[in-house]
């Protein structure tokens, strides 16, 4: 079984991945890819560089490059555990993609919203590089992340975690969830 992790920046989608890791599945990450992308191509880590990288490997191996990069590592991972979650998809495209490169895998996907304001706090205080510094940076990524089509991602998920309350509450949320697809798909098919 592969788990699609999807939701805009800041939203929550490492706690999903994080729940999943505890309970012993493999996790990749989509943004991991872009930023290994980013070092090997010589380029230090700011979101203008991650971002052209993103761009540019997009032109070079189609809207789905994240998704056929990503492709071969979960592969690998699939060797060892029936679960395996990808953190960050973010178009139909790349949904695609594992779905054509894993036909006998049940793919599921789980989306998370939260209100935007939140998703600014979050990640100015996470600490990443490449995270906006300010309201107005923060409004051109999401509109990036909208243009690359993840709302159609959002719009398709088997489940959806609001993440708009306090932490505590939002993890049960996310404990719960996990559990749910772990006890309704036994042995991850």
């Amino acid at each position: 079984m592969i788990i699609l992790v999807t939701g805009m920046p800041g939203s929550g989608k490492s706690k999903i991945v994080e729940e999943f890791e505890r309970r012993g599945f493999p996790s990749v990450s989509m943004g991991d890819i872009v930023r290994e992308e980013t070092v090997k191509r010589g380029l230090e880590l700011t979101k203008e560089n991650v971002a052209r990288v993103s761009i540019r490997l997009r032109q070079e191996l189609g809207q789905n490059a994240i998704a056929k990069l990503a492709v071969e590592k979960v592969r690998e991972l699939l060797k060892g555990s029936n679960v395996v979650v990808i953190d960050g998809v973010r178009s139909l495209d790349e949904v695609g993609t594992f779905r054509s490169a894993f036909p006998g895998e049940k793919i599921i996907i789980i989306a998370v919203h939260t209100p935007p304001r939140q998703r600014f706090e979050r990640l100015r205080g996470r600490g990443r590089e490449d995270d906006p510094k300010t309201w107005e940076d923060f409004e051109e990524r999401d509109w990036k992340e909208l243009k690359f089509g993840i709302g159609g991602v959002i719009a398709m998920a088997d489940y959806m975690i609001v993440n708009d309350g306090p932490q505590k509450d939002y993890e049960k949320k996310v404990r719960e969830t996990v559990e749910l697809i772990l006890t309704s798909n036994p042995g991850g098919a």
